[in-house]
């Protein structure tokens, strides 16, 4: 049983090209975080691999290894990988390296263990370096028959042409906010209450609601990380810059921080020009509007394409320190 919510011509597309056993060497699934591609990935990996009728089962054992990753011939290529890899930590890995791919390289050209087919799912494969891109072109040039790659990645434009023109394209678009709500209190048990809640928070993001109904650390973490933003504009500049300092020590967390950031500043200009039905972080409508009356429009969409800007050029391997330093002198102040 596919797992994945919401994306129904996708997966049709999907189980049609097994059944007529049209399966392409490489797929790309592309689309905001937190959206299922990964989900996506390990639902292929198992409809190609499971024996039974209906593919994926979910039940077999072949279903069940892919979905604990003990699975011999599914492997999933990131930076944790890289770190046991290289026998380095966490956090020391912030790009897919060419060493990482090589190994892929290796391994692929081998028979299937016990499956029916190789898989090697590479997650935000943006985060290849050049060298490492390079490598694994020339993998997706002369796939074995045996293999299939699957990718994932933000925005098909990250990734050089070159590797997305060999690979079967597939954008994951975000859900409305109700098939979420619904979704939630249907398989994982949530009130109906704290599902608007969370589905609206979600902004369309299946992945991110499923984690904040299993872990209610994930809306604490937010409302801290709001916090603190609500916070910056009364600091001075130098408090700023520790701030983009310290920020710049986690790079995992930087993306996630800028996009609460842009929903929150998103949300400020919408309260301003009185569009307040819209807006995002609902359950925190009295700080929006409190923060929206010291800013002029100007500056909350100012502030916007700025945070976008930033975003763009972490993107493109900007220093985060620096990055994040310009952003913080481009925080508008507000008035009382």
């Amino acid at each position: 049983m596919w797992q994945i919510v919401g994306h129904d011509s996708v997966v049709t597309q999907l189980r049609n090209s097994i059944a007529e056993d049209r399966v392409s060497h490489a797929y790309l699934f592309t689309g905001a975080p937190h959206i299922g591609k990964r989900t996506l990935s390990l639902n292929l990996a198992q409809a190609l691999n499971c024996k039974e009728e209906e593919r994926p089962c979910g039940h077999c054992t072949s279903c069940h290894k892919i979905e604990e990753g003990i699975h011999p011939d599914v492997r999933i290529i990131d930076l944790h990988h890289q770190a046991l890899l290289r026998g380095e930590t966490l956090a020391q890995q912030n790009e897919l390296r060419i060493d990482t791919v090589r190994a892929v390289e290796a391994d692929i050209s081998l028979r299937p263990f016990e499956g029916q087919r190789k898989v090697f799912i590479i997650p935000e494969a943006e985060i290849m370096n050049p060298q490492a891109a390079n490598c694994l072109l020339k993998t997706l040039e002369e796939p074995p028959p045996h293999a299939v790659l699957l990718l994932t990645a933000s925005d098909a434009r990250l990734l050089l042409p070159t590797i997305v023109s060999r690979c079967q394209v597939f954008g994951l678009r975000l859900l409305p906010t109700d098939v979420i709500a619904k979704e939630l209190e249907r398989r994982w048990g949530v009130s109906e209450a704290q599902a608007s809640l969370i589905a609206r928070l979600s902004e369309g993001r299946m992945g991110w609601a499923i984690t904040a109904a299993q872990d209610a650390m994930t809306l604490t973490q937010r409302e801290e990380r709001l916090q603190q933003l609500l916070a910056l504009p009364n600091v001075g500049r130098i408090d700023r810059l520790d701030y983009a300092a310290q920020l710049s020590h986690h790079p995992h967390l930087i993306g996630e921080v800028l996009e609460l950031w842009l929903s929150w500043w998103r949300d400020l200009l919408l309260v301003r020009s009185g569009c307040e039905e819209m807006i995002t972080n609902v359950d925190l409508f009295a700080p929006l509007e409190k923060q929206a009356s010291k800013h002029s429009p100007r500056d909350l969409s100012g502030f916007m394409k700025a945070i976008r800007r930033t975003m763009m050029q972490l993107e493109l391997n900007a220093n985060p320190r620096l990055a994040l330093e310009v952003l913080m002198l481009d925080l508008p102040v507000g008035t009382d």
